[in-house]
């Protein structure tokens, strides 16, 4: 009965994400510490990897579709992957187990899901006003970005964010993507959001597994249920008015958010 309800809450936070694209971290970390009672370092680890393997589908069909831009992609990663693995180290000889490593990461995981509420309500009222459409000639001015290091800067903040919470690498991916390179179409945004969050969320994932911090009957289950979850999800997406859901979710992940702060 328990393995049917991680069945169920994988295909919940499958459909979610399917259905408005908000990173399945800001739901499933929350969801399987204060639903399931799983201990957080358990929580952020195992779901590090289900993001992985969720995303990893996406980011295939996406790249077929020809609307990844490499270059968004590397440039974020070459500051995002060095700092997940810099913070996993840190992590390997502090211990995760440790009582004040499990606070540090219950209280970042709260910012992060404020900071993810905030990002979430932001596309909400002011996604639609992003232009969707641009010519190709002017897709290559439109990925880089005012200065090098911006990208590279914010990448290290979210690899870290990421390796830490399990939390960052969607709405506030994606909010970053959007200040970081104005001229870029909303779904190329998402795309290169989506893509970067794989090769980031595999090492900071894996990473969790060497040092103990991944549930793996626990991942089978969740998979299970969001694959069927993502697939009804994105299916229905052009048929729910999106700023009501998002609405909706920003809510519930600054509701979320204080909880963890609270605890």
């Amino acid at each position: 009965m328990h393995d049917l309800a991680f069945v169920f809450a994988g295909f919940f936070v499958g459909f979610v994400v399917g259905l408005t694209g908000v990173g399945g971290g800001s739901l499933m970390t929350p969801l399987l510490i204060f639903f399931f009672g799983v201990k957080p370092h358990l929580a952020i680890g195992t779901d590090l990897l289900f993001a992985a393997f969720t995303k990893l589908g996406g980011s295939i069909k996406l790249a077929r579709a020809r609307v990844i831009d490499w270059r968004v992609v590397g440039q974020m990663a070459a500051g995002s992957v060095p700092a997940s693995l810099v913070t996993l180290y840190i992590l390997g000889q502090v211990g995760t187990t440790d009582p004040a490593v499990q606070h540090v990461m219950t209280t970042t995981l709260g910012f992060a899901l404020l900071l993810t509420a905030a990002a979430t309500l932001y596309k909400a009222v002011l996604g639609k006003a992003v232009s969707r459409h641009i010519h190709v000639d002017d897709i290559k001015a439109a990925t880089i970005p005012k200065h090098w290091s911006l990208p590279v800067l914010f990448g290290v903040i979210i690899g870290a964010l990421v390796t830490l919470t399990s939390v960052g690498a969607g709405a506030i991916g994606v909010t970053v993507l959007m200040l970081l390179y104005p001229a870029l179409p909303l779904p190329r945004i998402v795309a290169a959001d989506i893509a970067h969050a794989v090769p980031l969320t595999l090492v900071a994932g894996f990473g969790h597994a060497s040092i103990g911090s991944v549930d793996w009957s626990l991942l089978t289950l969740l998979l299970a249920g969001s694959l069927p979850g993502i697939w009804l999800g994105s299916h229905l997406m052009l048929k729910t008015p999106d700023r009501v859901i998002r609405g909706a979710l920003s809510v519930l992940l600054a509701y979320a958010g204080t909880k963890l702060l609270m605890l």
